[in-house]
């Protein structure tokens, strides 16, 4: 079995070739360029240093959202075009649980943070019981303090990871008491092989999807689209 991933859904831009139990390639890049730029030259770099033939992979894993919507709209549109040119099925990866699967048994939870601006996060709590990756609490976008508030109430070890940590390690530190860690810099960030590799699970598990009917998962509104329908609803109160 060979899975293509990409991940674009954050300001890493990563790709990955999964053969069987083999991660084969993965090229990452945490740099601020722009993936349109970045992620079909990543992924054409992997496809010849493995010499992989395209046609024989068996389906495109791509990081789904949520995250960025500029970078979740450039991995959904290179996996829907590929998946089309070489009509092979397409694997759906929420992006909270492809971050919390770097930590593979990892004990306590694991809760990816992504920056979503104005204090709040893309988040998710998970935890590995009998080797398989169990969801706590869904991926959602909320306050960092609902979250800090949720973990309280479970009440187990957590470790962080993702691109919200530097931003709220001091909220963090100053509000939670459960006993708490911080990822690695190796496993910090948004991986195409972890990606790959819960893609392999999904599609033993049948849960795949055609290019067709793949969609990005926003979880909320883009700002500009808040922010107008914010204008809108104050000058209607304003007008009451």
């Amino acid at each position: 079995m060979k899975i293509l991933a990409l991940d674009s859904s954050g300001i890493v831009a990563s790709a990955a070739i999964l053969e069987d139990e083999a991660l084969l390639a993965e090229y990452s890049v945490n740099y601020k360029k722009t993936h349109s730029q970045t992620l079909l030259p990543m992924l054409d770099e992997i496809v010849k240093m493995t010499e992989l033939d395209l046609e024989s992979i068996d389906a495109i894993a791509v990081a789904a959202g949520p995250g960025s919507f500029t970078g979740l709209r450039i991995g959904s549109a290179t996996a829907k075009g590929l998946g089309l040119a070489l009509k092979k099925p397409l694997i759906s990866i929420p992006t909270a649980e492809a971050l919390a699967y770097n930590l593979y048994d990892t004990p306590g939870v694991i809760c990816p943070i992504m920056d979503a601006r104005r204090s709040e996060v893309y988040t998710g709590v998970y935890r590995f019981k009998d080797h398989k990756m169990e969801t706590v609490i869904d991926q959602e976008a909320l306050k960092i303090t609902s979250l800090i508030a949720q973990l309280e109430e479970i009440g187990e070890p957590v470790t962080f990871v993702g691109d919200g940590v530097p931003v709220f390690k001091k909220v963090i530190a100053e509000t939670l008491h459960v006993p708490y860690s911080f990822a690695p810099a190796h496993l910090s960030r948004q991986r195409a092989g972890a990606v790959a590799a819960l893609g392999a699970v999904y599609y033993a598990e049948g849960r795949t999807e055609s290019a067709a009917e793949h969609k990005p998962v926003y979880l909320r509104l883009p700002q500009a689209e808040r922010e107008r329908m914010e204008k809108e609803q104050a000058q209607k109160e304003k007008k009451a």
